[in-house]
């Protein structure tokens, strides 16, 4: 049987989960039906299920599940579970009739309040379907140990046409990969006793920029300092490419920060409708960024940090908020991802496993203090690209809320727009639409205000 270590930060994340708060990525994927689609004698839904099935049974990857080991002490492996089973992670849903894209939204956000089993492979994948050769969609769940954001894509792009085809062709070239556990190199041993002894010295640097970034007085938005139910709900909104970019041409910096600075003007709209007082500084996002080289190999568990920014929420300018955003990024990306509490990634992956095992309790409450919001940027192919012939049209990334969090924004770039998926805790943002509107507003305003 094959194994593979999991990295101190997947083991981070496969500990920090609890029934409440699941740690797992997600994505909602909505397809148009295809009028040249060859028709089959076969029911649609029931097609199209085993398709994904196929494509994801196919994933060597998702065939891996956690399994515990003796060495290192707290450690666990990905090990191929001998009794997978694809038809336990493939589901159907049937959604009412009427409006497709609010019932897929909204089942969406009830199927990702629920956790993955512990004892398989961490992930599952739901058709939603409405009228028959209507519009569907697929929703992928991931849990954040089995890959980071960009190691997601590239596990879930597998079910698309174009990348299992280019998928089964490279396969077919190289063959399978030998089985072999991790601990069966003694020169792997001997090399992962040395990286755990060079780890404990970067890790007293990083725990000291984290302790320093720390914070212990609560502030921003009063909905997002509300306490943890653990239900979700998913908003989507969609806003156009081309008007970001002119924005960026015309003002400097980068997309994501005009991205960033939009959900700064959309979480001020949105105080303004609720009728909150807007906090003197704040709400803290945390803004992850990927450490993954290119070319990384498959199994090299999750790359990231991420930066710490402050969201000026209480600035009136649109123009001015997009300055201050843009100011802020750039320092933080000359101090570099080992510095502030953005950094507590980075400390994670030096820890020995067993800190993470039973550090688990106390690092739930964590987030709390380190950071409001979650605003992470999800790459995708640039390329169209569909499912059994049928068009993708729409894709919603989505993130994990952790314990003391109410809000998780995930952004994706496809077909000429930008896709944002809107993570709540559905009793602390029962107002998901207001917080959306403002998103979209923020952006005409920034466009209308460019110079």
């Amino acid at each position: 049987m094959s194994s593979e270590l999991l990295a101190p930060l997947d083991l981070a994340f496969w500990h920090l989960e609890s029934d409440g708060h699941p740690m797992h990525l997600g994505a909602l994927a909505l397809f148009a039906p295809a009028e040249d689609t060859p028709r089959t004698d076969r029911p649609f839904d029931e097609e199209v299920r085993e398709l994904l099935a196929d494509r994801a049974g196919a994933i060597r990857r998702l065939r891996m599940r956690v399994q515990d080991v003796l060495v290192p002490v707290g450690g666990a492996v990905w090990a191929v579970d001998k009794d997978f089973d694809v038809r336990r992670h493939v589901h159907h849903v049937r959604l009412p009739t009427g409006d497709f894209r609010a019932a897929a939204t909204a089942v969406a956000g009830e199927l990702m309040e629920r956790p993955l089993a512990r004892g398989l492979p961490p992930w599952e994948m739901y058709l939603l379907t409405g009228e028959p050769e209507g519009p569907f969609a697929v929703l992928v769940k991931l849990h954040h140990a089995l890959a980071d954001g960009m190691r997601a894509v590239a596990i879930g792009a597998g079910i698309f046409d174009e990348i299992a085809g280019a998928r089964t062709a490279r396969v077919g070239r190289s063959g399978p990969a030998p089985d072999r556990p991790w601990f069966s190199d003694p020169a792997r041993l001997l090399g992962f006793a040395r990286d755990r002894i060079d780890d404990f010295g970067r890790a007293v640097g990083v725990s000291a920029s984290v302790v320093r970034a720390s914070r212990f007085d609560p502030r921003g938005l009063p909905a997002l300092t509300a306490g943890s139910s653990g239900t979700r709900r998913l908003g989507t909104v969609i806003l156009d490419l081309e008007e970001v970019r002119s924005v960026r041409r015309e003002t400097g910096g980068t997309a994501n920060d005009v991205l960033l600075a939009v959900v700064a003007g959309g979480l001020r709209r949105w105080a303004h409708l609720r009728g909150e007082q807007l906090p003197a500084s704040g709400p803290r996002a945390l803004v992850p960024v990927s450490r993954r080289r290119p070319g990384s190999p498959p199994g090299s568990g999750n790359k990231l940090s991420a930066y710490l920014l402050e969201l000026p929420v209480a600035e009136p300018d649109p123009r001015l908020r997009l300055a201050a955003v843009r100011a802020a990024m750039d320092r933080n990306k000359a101090a570099g991802p080992s510095r502030g509490a953005g950094a507590l990634a980075v400390l994670a992956d030096q820890l020995p496993p067993l800190a993470h095992r039973f550090g688990a309790p106390f690092a739930q409450g964590a987030a709390r203090m380190l950071f409001d919001v979650l605003v992470t940027s999800v790459p995708l192919p640039r390329s169209a690209l569909s499912l059994g012939g049928r068009p993708l049209q729409e894709i919603y990334p989505m993130a994990p809320l952790p314990r003391g969090q109410a809000l998780a924004v995930a952004l994706t770039t496809y077909g000429g727009k930008v896709h944002v998926g809107l993570v709540v805790d559905g009793k602390a943002v029962p107002d998901l639409d207001l917080l959306a509107q403002g998103l979209r507003e923020e952006l005409a305003e920034l466009r209308r205000l460019a110079p």
